[in-house]
């Protein structure tokens, strides 16, 4: 039953200017900008030149408006769920605050040296801006919001070179339009289980993250070194394994939050990584076998560890026990992954005329 003992204008909101680190935390990230503006796009300027026209364009410039919906107290959400939701919300808008800073600085250092590419990544920045603020706003509602400006100048910076940054943002940025597609209709065929106004705006909300991974698909096709030779096939594995890795545990992390979606994690976290995988093949030279019969028993394994290591950290055990018992579950997950990676990949190059 929703509380009518006070009202949304008149709580207080708890601001955090820093949020747990931890290894699946996103980070913040910077790159070799002067390696970045002397990228050779003339084999892809012509899909560039489209995304652009696309975002500026911007089609969702008045979708991100708050309605009514959102105009009550929310404390008939509680407990576990609650909990889950707001880590949801939490992790989502560090995510999304890390694109904006990412492609903010990018435009910045880009601009008059590549223009084309200065402008996209502007836009780019103002989408994830929309989203962070969105998503700040929701947790707003249940009386905490993260101080954005604060955590710019906390958190630490994470180096990736030019190359990695475009495979890790190009799957960054797909399976999140996987992530919100998949929920949104769910929430069609069970309108019952939405319990937020929030999931309303998915559905323009991940072709925003679609139109930014079709960006990051043109801009790694028009480098030959990440899709046509022997290094590149070993990075899009990599990349593939690291990012569905990371979802996977994510996922079984927030189980309550999609069971209170009336989802059921595991079979979430399958279906989202088998559609990322199948659109990979439009930009990678080579994808997952995720239909192997190892490839998901070994991941749940490794969320199962995951959720092992947070009981035991959280466990009142003597320190060398818990380190003795996290090495051992660390050195299973290693193994796994390690397993994982040697599978044998699926050839997209043999593909391409078969995917559209």
């Amino acid at each position: 039953m929703v509380s009518t003992a006070s009202s949304p204008e008149n709580i207080a909101t708890s601001r955090k200017s820093q949020v747990e680190e931890n290894l699946l935390t996103p980070r913040f990230y910077t790159t070799d900008f002067e390696k970045a503006a002397n990228l050779d796009l003339s084999s892809g300027e012509e899909d560039l030149k489209a995304m652009l026209s696309e975002m500026k364009a911007d089609y969702n410039r008045h979708h991100f408006v708050r309605d009514d919906a959102f105009k009550q107290v929310w404390d008939h959400i509680q407990g576990e769920e609650r909990e889950a939701f707001i880590d949801y919300l939490e992790r989502s808008c560090v995510s999304e605050f890390s694109g904006f800073l990412l492609f903010k600085e990018l435009s910045r250092k880009l601009k008059g040296r590549s223009p084309m590419l200065a402008e996209i990544f502007a836009l780019m920045a103002r989408d994830e801006a929309r989203h962070a603020g969105f998503l700040n706003k929701a947790m707003a509602d249940f009386n905490i919001s993260l101080d954005l400006g604060k955590l710019t100048k906390k958190r630490n910076y994470t180096f990736f070179p030019v190359e990695w940054i475009i495979y890790a943002v190009y799957l960054s940025e797909k399976i999140g339009y996987w992530r919100y597609i998949l929920i949104h209709r769910h929430l069609e065929q069970h309108p019952e289980n939405n319990f937020y106004p929030l999931f309303n705006y998915f559905e323009s909300w991940c072709q925003d993250e679609n139109r930014h991974g079709d960006i990051f698909k043109a801009l790694l096709r028009s480098q030959p070194s990440m899709w046509n030779t022997w290094k590149s096939r070993l990075w899009s594995r990599f990349f593939l394994l690291s990012v569905f890795a990371t979802h996977s545990l994510t996922v079984h992390e927030r189980t309550k939050f999609y069971e209170s979606l009336g989802l059921n994690a595991t079979q979430f976290d399958v279906d989202v990584i088998r559609e990322t995988n199948n659109t990979s093949a439009r930009a990678f030279p080579v994808i997952l076998d995720v239909d192997h019969p190892e490839f998901f028993k070994r991941l749940d394994r490794c969320a199962a560890r995951n959720l092992k290591m947070k009981t035991i950290a959280e466990s009142s055990a003597p320190k060398v026990w818990k380190f003795l018992r996290k090495v051992s579950l660390v050195a299973g997950t290693v193994g796994d992954l390690l397993r994982l990676y040697m599978l044998r990949t699926i050839d997209t190059e043999a593909m391409k005329g078969t995917i559209r």
